[in-house]
């Protein structure tokens, strides 16, 4: 399912995008009422606001700006002379927002429009959310790269994009391939084109060592956490779970007493049996307790079911309802599902608890950029220090190949060829001569 995007705080941008590639942009070139100075002051604020907005998935509309002007404008402190233009900008945007409705003129953006499309388009094939995410974003981010309808729908476009993305981006082997599946999925199944070839050769990258840390490192990076977090936290590495796996937990695939958990619709759509740590056993018997008052608390405000995967919703339409579908790490604040529009209890959002974990890592003595996948690589790689064999890892990690999972033979201090020690340090007990 879609997890709801929490309001953010973005920053203004450092420099005006070329203001032609929003729907407004020719009609305050071409105002006569304006002066240049005022056209560079409203192309700034207007610009920033169709950033914030289209990162909300808010629609063109008087609420989004009121919105922005709140979240984004009061929440900082302004000179007079910018409030009085950025509202001047408002009004002059509001003004052609009226005009543009009442002339069946497109208010959204080419990108924001092949965004959409591709959302829905994602949405109806059955796609995941993080996939459908991550093709949406390619896509906009092509259709911002030119300059009209018809060439967003020309292959070769798409063929110099994606050339450019591999030669100059340099971008790895794993992106460049999300950006041609992201491509091909918007010209076979948004655009209807029966054959695509984009004819682009990716260039392979080679491997990237994983971050891990050792015990007093993940000790001090979960004692820097609320307990909420700590706990997805623990749990994350006390199983090797992905960051989306942990957050989208039910209460059902949580067994305590076999002290096992079920990733159900993994990466590759796969479902696998791994580990649940003893030590939280307790703690999450005590976990379920809160999360059920939340749970009887909706059921008393008659709020809808949860959020169901696949069909499962047209199948058995009140099992969301059910308190084994509950999430085991719920948000404390209902949200309206961006799929079907109904307002109910989703799970934490994946982007918060991933910010969590990097910030509770900035205080500690740890040197290295720490995302929330370093406590899976943490999990890996301390197993296999421990003995465990990697066809058994590779099972409690999903890995559709053992390869993936051979790479944490690099980081384990046993299986390393870090464990050799350096011939420098047999001088260390040697006494120099004169």
């Amino acid at each position: 399912m879609n997890t709801i995007q929490k309001p953010t705080h973005s920053s203004p941008p450092s420099s005006i995008p070329k203001i032609n590639s929003f729907p407004w942009g020719q009609d305050l070139n071409a105002s006569r009422d304006l002066d240049d100075r005022s056209k560079h002051g409203f192309a700034f604020v207007l610009s920033w606001f169709e950033q914030w907005r289209t990162g909300q998935d808010l629609p063109p509309s008087k609420q989004s700006a009121r919105a922005f002007w709140r979240d984004q404008v009061q929440t900082s402190k302004r000179r007079d002379w910018q409030l009085d233009q950025w509202a001047q900008a408002f009004r002059w945007y509001l003004k052609w927002l009226r005009w543009a409705q009442q002339n069946q003129i497109p208010t959204a953006s080419l990108e924001e429009r092949v965004r959409t499309a591709v959302n829905r388009k994602g949405a109806q094939r059955g796609l995941a959310p993080a996939t459908r995410r991550a093709y949406k974003g390619w896509a906009g981010r092509f259709a911002r790269s030119v300059h009209s309808a018809g060439e967003a729908m020309d292959p070769a476009r798409a063929r110099d994009f994606l050339t450019d993305l591999v030669s100059v981006g340099r971008r790895s082997f794993a992106t460049q391939k999300q950006a041609l599946n992201a491509l091909a999925f918007f010209f076979r199944d948004v655009c209807g084109m029966d054959e695509v070839d984009l004819g682009v050769r990716l260039r392979k990258t080679g491997p990237r060592i994983p971050v891990v840390l050792d015990q007093p490192e993940l000790t001090a990076v979960l004692e820097n956490l609320s307990p909420t977090w700590r706990l997805a936290a623990r749990l994350q590495y006390g199983s090797g779970l992905r960051m989306t796996e942990v957050m989208s937990l039910r209460i059902k695939d949580v067994d305590l007493e076999k002290r096992q958990l079920i990733v159900r619709s993994g990466k590759g759509d796969r479902d696998r049996i791994t580990m649940l740590p003893e030590s939280l056993v307790e703690e999450l018997r005590l976990w379920k307790q809160t999360v059920r008052a939340l749970y009887d608390e909706d059921r008393k405000e008659k709020l809808p079911g949860v959020a169901l995967p696949n069909a499962l919703a047209l199948k058995w339409p009140k099992v969301g309802k059910e308190w084994r579908w509950m999430w085991l790490f719920p948000s404390k604040e209902t949200s309206t599902d961006p799929d079907s529009g109904i307002v109910r209890r989703h799970h934490l959002h994946p982007g918060s608890y991933g910010n969590a974990i990097t910030r509770a890592a900035r205080k500690t003595t740890v040197e290295r950029r720490v995302t929330s996948h370093a406590l899976r690589h943490s999990f890996a790689t301390h197993l296999l220090e421990g003995g465990t064999d990697i066809r058994t890892l590779q099972e409690l990690l999903g890995h559709a190949e053992v390869s993936t999972t051979m790479k944490y033979c690099h980081t384990a201090r046993n299986l390393s060829h870090c464990g050799t020690r350096s011939p420098l340090d047999a001088l260390a007990g040697l006494t120099h001569g004169t």
